[in-house]
């Protein structure tokens, strides 16, 4: 793996150095592409955005335009790398540059969209703005809760997976409830009895939101939520630790927040 990664240096460092002495040669786009790759080879994310964007600058736009490259082999990898590197903003600009660039193609913006969906979320130290009055007629607000460690679960009665995981998130809450841990349901069901009878049947304890609007519940489009289940944990102060954890990794990260804030 040294040896791979000097050579990847190498490479870089050549290329860089030919394109800093010969910045109108006509092979430039194969040049990044190279860079590129080799960033990719050895893992550094960081670079990758702004090469990409080089490479993309350099790419027709008309109807000539290789909207296949452009798509695969620049706008995929710009947002995935800038996600990776936590450079979301960049990733976020550039989505918006191609869609004014290619706004005569409908499919364009709507695969952007799709990729970019992760950009949205809310990401490890951020902060949830969420108050709602639950079914029960419960006022709820996160915000009120930063002596706790909150679990934000989106979910809902029709998603396979996010049953299948109740049981162990019940556990935890019993587990854990007595020393700070809570739980906020957001539920995008559309039948407001059906999870009625659901959260009564499994006896779950904590606040349900509901708005009946599935996919455009207003919770979850606020937060790109665009895949189920969606769990962020929210530690002591407001702030977001861990997300998407599933079985044992929410015990873990719960004790590990549990005796950080000891």
């Amino acid at each position: 793996m040294e040896i791979a990664a000097k050579f990847e240096n190498e490479k870089i460092a050549a290329i860089e150095s030919y394109l800093e002495a010969n910045p109108e040669a006509t092979d430039v786009d194969q040049a990044l592409s190279i860079v590129i790759g080799a960033h990719m080879a050895m893992g550094k994310f960081e670079p990758l955005p702004d090469l990409l964007n080089k490479r993309y600058d350099l790419q027709p736009k008309g109807p000539g335009a290789n909207l296949q490259l452009i798509m695969q082999e620049i706008a995929r990898p710009f947002i995935e790398s800038s996600i990776l590197s936590d450079q979301r903003d960049k990733a976020k600009a550039f989505i918006t540059k191609v869609k004014t660039d290619f706004g005569s193609n409908p499919q364009v913006s709507q695969i952007l969209d799709q990729w970019g969906g992760d950009l949205y979320l809310p990401n490890v130290g951020d902060t949830m703005e969420i108050a709602f009055t639950d079914t029960t007629g419960k006022e709820v607000d996160l915000a009120a809760m930063k002596d706790k460690i909150v679990l934000v679960d989106f979910w809902a009665t029709w998603c396979g997976p996010c049953v299948a995981e109740l049981p162990h998130l019940l556990e935890a809450y019993e587990k854990y409830h007595d020393k700070g841990f809570e739980v906020i349901g957001i539920s995008l069901d559309d039948n407001q009895d059906t999870l009625a009878q659901f959260v009564k049947n499994n006896e779950v304890p904590w606040p349900q939101y509901f708005d009946g609007k599935v996919w455009g519940n207003e919770i979850a489009q606020r937060y790109g939520i665009g895949q189920l289940p969606a769990t962020f944990l929210v530690g002591k102060g407001g702030k977001i630790v861990a997300s998407n954890l599933r079985g044992t990794a929410l015990d873990e990260a719960i004790e590990k927040e549990l005796a950080r804030s000891e």
